[in-house]
């Protein structure tokens, strides 16, 4: 055998050793081990609501947080404990719903967006409670709110940005890794079995056609014009109005202000005074939810102190979770 094709197969296997890697090290960074602490031990997660302010128990602010990438992994992972977990978010709304003694919202938002359907989901239910309880929302934006990020925001009575927050980003996208050329380069074969042509679409391995490109652009452009009714219909614009700022770029909250895409500039603490003044909410007792884990959160701790909780490990975590397969993103930045 030549050296070219010992270089071929070299190649060929340690694509393939990666491959097994990669899939190997999602499973262990995605497992939910929360559940297998819970069906060993028989711990439980709940909920726990935690009261920042004190005050008139019959008249409350809920304070919820929105804070990372807006995207539905399952059950939290005492691993990688922190960071936006989409089922208990989803359920604080639906506590908010039930509970009458809650007669405002504030939520706070950093995040550069993320999943389509998670972000419609959230803000289908903000809009649900608005119209079943009738409560004020208001949103306080972080450091980064933008894309989904922003589409949540959309609904809100009020919108706060600091200065230097960094929103807009209104638009899709949806990204792919091709690495088919050094496949070729290198003498590496995939072979494809599929029940239909467009099966494998955006597959790694290969060039995308122009007329896949264009049926997936179709659906982007689908996401997209919703994206511009939520700003539509959350702020009273016109879809001109919108569309003049919805062109994927970023501002920072001056320029959102002008666009009219924020009300107000100012923090947290500014978005809650404003709730109590303009609502008489001014005794009302202000708290906010937290995720009580039970064993499943001391063994979060341990395997986190192993880990150190190091910020690379979390990223590569998180990346090895999001490129499991292309979807569509209301996300500002890079996967």
């Amino acid at each position: 055998m030549n050296m070219k094709r010992w270089l071929a197969l070299g190649a060929a296997v340690l694509l393939f050793a990666v491959a097994a890697g990669v899939n190997m090290a999602s499973a262990l960074f995605t497992k939910d081990w929360s559940s297998v602490m819970e069906e060993t031990f028989g711990a439980s997660q709940g909920q726990m609501e935690y009261v920042l302010e004190e005050g008139d128990v019959r008249d409350r602010i809920a304070l919820l947080r929105v804070e990372g990438v807006i995207q539905d992994t399952g059950a939290a992972s005492p691993l990688f404990a922190t960071g936006y977990n989409h089922q208990a978010f989803m359920e604080q709304l639906d506590f908010i719903r039930d509970d009458k003694s809650v007669k405002g919202v504030v939520l706070y938002v950093d995040s550069p967006g993320g999943g389509v359907l998670e972000s419609s989901d959230i803000r289908d239910k903000i809009v649900e409670v608005q119209e079943e309880r009738e409560i004020p929302f208001y949103v306080s934006m972080g450091g980064l709110a933008a894309s989904g990020g922003y589409y949540i925001s959309a609904p809100a009575d009020k919108i706060f940005a600091h200065k230097e927050t960094m929103t807009g980003s209104i638009g899709v996208i949806m990204e792919s890794i091709n690495y088919g050329e050094f496949a070729d380069k290198h003498g590496i074969d995939f072979v494809t079995i599929k029940s239909g042509k467009y099966k494998d679409i955006l597959s790694p391995s290969r060039e995308m056609t122009g007329e896949e490109r264009a049926m997936l652009q179709e659906m982007l452009n689908d996401s997209y014009e919703r994206f511009v009714d939520v700003i539509e219909d959350g702020r009273g614009m016109s879809e001109a109005e919108v569309k003049k700022w919805a062109d994927g770029r970023i501002m920072n909250g001056r320029q959102a202000i002008e666009a009219g895409l924020v009300d107000e500039t100012g923090r947290l603490e500014d978005a809650v005074a404003a709730m109590r003044k303009d609502h008489d909410l001014g005794k009302a007792e202000l708290f906010e939810y937290g995720i009580d884990s039970g064993f499943g959160s001391l063994f979060g701790a341990k395997m986190q102190s192993m880990f150190k909780g190091d910020l690379e490990t979390q990223i590569i975590g998180q990346v090895l979770a999001d490129y499991n397969s292309p979807r569509m993103m209301y996300l500002y930045g890079e996967k």
